[in-house]
């Protein structure tokens, strides 16, 4: 679970280290916004739009090497667009690092399903909380990276997943072992696949991936322009936000285990919306809206762990698409949300994409409250011999 989750960083830093490149690709290029935004839905693009059909293939055929290949892609793509002065090649490079994205995730939540044991929300908080750290990492990572080589700088992006591709790639032999053996018709029919389930549980990611992803832009912003502070002081609540978030990945597994999928994203629905209404309602000064929207991000990315279990609950004989698309299409949808957010905040104001936010955080919360009960819960007592 380490080596996957490790792995998950290291795949997840390419989604956030792109946009930290656009500034120096700009000043250099001069390109238009328009042009630069335009590389990063490339990537979103790519990694969304393939992942289920990854998915399916991994669901007929075993593909662990997935996994390596997915990694050297995803950042030798991002690598590869410093060292070129060609717009079409940067987007094709941004192209590249998204279908090593979409081959990366849909075998990696396999097997950390399988690696998790009988306690699977516990052990799926750590494949989530690398992906969340990656992400978080991800800009940081890419202005050291600026910093010391400038727009050159881009090839240090390779050399995490160059580290964690070998890494599996050696570990390939032990890492299959974990795999079941394959279902048979009898087990297929006694363990069918749950489609209608799996649509609710997918507007239910749409929707919280909306909220997640749609305000880390504006949490800045609001401090600025709201609180009139700096843009340390905005960047610090958006470290808070990222950060809290992955702490809650941590939290979420076990509690998923303990209470069930569904009423831990009814409950991460919720209640993230009261505190984001909060947050653009009460943050008058600094250190309230400092400890605002750490919770909410803490509370929020508590449904990770359980949303992505409860995909693969839902369809265990296409356990390859259930993670594309938890992991893939309803993560970049809701990042292509994120515009409307901020239209919203440009006609009535920055609260209002927080409001906004927080009613689709409890939209989120009612399409749970429909999904049925969870297909397996260990009891206390199953690892216990008779």
């Amino acid at each position: 679970m380490a080596l996957l989750a490790f792995s998950h960083t290291a795949d997840d830093i390419n989604q956030g280290f792109l946009p930290a490149v656009l500034p120096v690709l700009i000043a250099t290029y001069h390109f238009s916004l328009q042009a630069a935004g335009a590389l990063v839905l490339a990537q979103a693009i790519s990694s969304s739009v393939v992942q289920p059909a990854i998915g399916y293939l991994a669901d007929k055929h075993a593909m662990p090497w997935l996994i390596a290949a997915g990694l050297l892609l995803a950042g030798l793509g991002v690598a590869l667009m410093g060292f070129t002065d060609a717009y079409p090649l940067m987007f094709a490079a941004a192209l590249v690092s998204g279908l090593g994205v979409a081959m990366f995730h849909p075998e990696a939540a396999r097997y950390a399903n399988y690696v998790a044991g009988s306690r699977k929300a516990s052990g799926m908080r750590w494949f989530s909380l690398g992906g969340t750290a990656g992400f978080a990492i991800g800009p940081a990572y890419a202005t050291v990276a600026l910093a010391l080589y400038g727009q050159r700088g881009t090839w240090l992006a390779a050399l995490p997943v160059l580290v964690l591709g070998t890494l599996v790639f050696i570990d390939l032999p032990r890492l299959q072992r974990f795999a079941p053996a394959a279902r048979t018709q009898a087990e297929r029919r006694d363990a069918p696949d749950r489609w209608g389930a799996f649509a609710l549980l997918s507007l239910f990611t749409c929707l919280r991936s909306t909220v997640y992803v749609g305000i880390i832009a504006f949490i800045p912003i609001y401090f600025i322009r709201e609180l009139a502070t700096s843009v340390a002081v905005g960047n610090i609540a958006l470290t808070l936000y990222l950060a809290f978030g992955a702490l809650g990945a941590i939290a979420g597994g076990p509690l998923a285990d303990r209470f069930g999928r569904r009423t831990i994203m009814i409950a991460a629905a919720g209640g993230s919306g009261i505190l984001l209404a909060a947050f653009a309602l009460a943050s008058h000064n600094v250190l309230v809206g400092y400890v605002l929207i750490a919770l909410a991000g803490f509370i929020l990315v508590t449904s990770n762990p359980a949303l992505v279990v409860a995909g693969q609950e839902y369809l265990p004989n296409h356990m390859g698409i259930a993670s594309g698309v938890t992991l893939g299409i309803a993560v970049s949808v809701g990042g292509m949300m994120s515009p409307v957010i901020g239209h919203i905040g440009d006609v009535a104001g920055v609260p209002a994409s927080f409001y906004a936010a927080a009613g689709l955080a409890g939209l989120s919360a009612v399409s749970a409250l429909f999904l049925p009960p969870e297909v397996y819960l260990p009891p206390r007592w199953a690892s216990k011999k008779p």
